[in-house]
């Protein structure tokens, strides 16, 4: 097919790959401005806009299409379909409209879960068993658009949002070429109204430890939070993100280190630290991490 591919950050690129190994012809390429990054505050562009330029993709980033002249632009095209993953504008009725097929969006959740921005991040904080990919016609509501293909997958006890972020992406680029391949025979399925969840756009006020809270939601807070923006506390005067955790034996006062392993009490039940960040400095394993600043049991986070 003649595709207008759709997205900007990297849970996007692997889809780009799987649609140019499919051999679909690739219109072009929809992603954010390149935005000021790094220490020099140059302009950046997206992982998707270096990965397409990579490829020798046409690449467009508009600020908006709700312009006549964005949306002349992408009807000009003349694609069959548009596949839209995490792309980060919203698609007005005439973009969506435009494609002879329409827009298809790989969604990170099994919808009608978890509609909305962050899905991942959210599935591991509700300590959901299980997530997934959808395909999903687009329509102009958030997310409400009838589904064509779904796949889940079970949620590890142990697993970080970045390592559940990894896994979905390249479900997602396996199944949109799946449903490409047979789509003329997939039948829509409207999502039902019971059972819709909104995954809110995370807070980095939400990233301070409460430590007494019990660790079954400490622990999903570390998972659900890593790599950005990262679950904190403050230990030994400086703030120290936590970015991989799992459930321990132990009891004590909240934020108490319990043991040399870096097993740290909650309001009820502990959460053993296996990998934490302090300021200005890189993530290190908890092993590294001890070696450069000393935790002994009974400081208190």
């Amino acid at each position: 097919m003649r595709v207008i591919f759709m997205g900007t950050p990297e849970f996007s690129v692997p889809v780009l790959e799987a649609l140019v190994e499919a051999g679909h012809e690739i219109a072009a390429v929809y992603c954010q401005p390149p935005r000021p990054a790094g220490r020099g505050k140059k302009d950046r562009p997206t992982p998707v806009h270096a990965r397409a330029v990579e490829l020798g993709l046409q690449v467009r980033h508009p600020v908006s299409l709700k312009t006549s002249e964005a949306q002349d632009e992408f009807a000009a095209l003349g694609a069959d379909i548009a596949v839209v993953v995490a792309y980060g504008l919203i698609l007005p009725q005439v973009i969506l409209d435009a494609p002879t097929k329409g827009c298809l969006n790989i969604h990170a959740s099994l919808l009608p879960r978890w509609r909305g921005a962050a899905p991942i991040h959210r599935a591991i904080m509700a300590g959901d068993a299980e997530t997934g990919i959808c395909i999903m016609q687009m329509e102009a509501g958030l997310d409400t658009g009838p589904v064509l293909l779904r796949e889940g997958t079970a949620i590890g006890e142990e697993e970080t949002t970045a390592q559940l972020h990894d896994r979905l992406s390249e479900m997602g680029a396996s199944l949109i070429v799946t449903a490409l391949r047979h789509l003329d025979g997939l039948s829509p399925d409207v999502q039902p109204a019971d059972g819709v969840t909104y995954a809110s756009k995370i807070d980095k006020a939400e990233a301070r430890i409460d430590w007494s809270r019990p660790a079954v939601e400490v622990d999903r807070q570390i998972r659900g939070l890593s790599p950005f923006p990262g679950a904190w506390s403050e230990l030994g005067g400086q703030r120290v993100k936590v970015l991989a955790s799992k459930l321990a034996e132990g009891q004590g006062n909240p934020g108490q280190v319990l043991a040399e392993n870096l097993t740290v009490a909650c309001g009820s039940g502990a959460v053993e630290l296996l990998r934490l960040q302090r300021a200005g400095k890189g993530a290190q394993d908890r092993d590294i991490f001890l070696r450069g600043f000393p935790v002994t049991p009974g400081d208190c986070f």
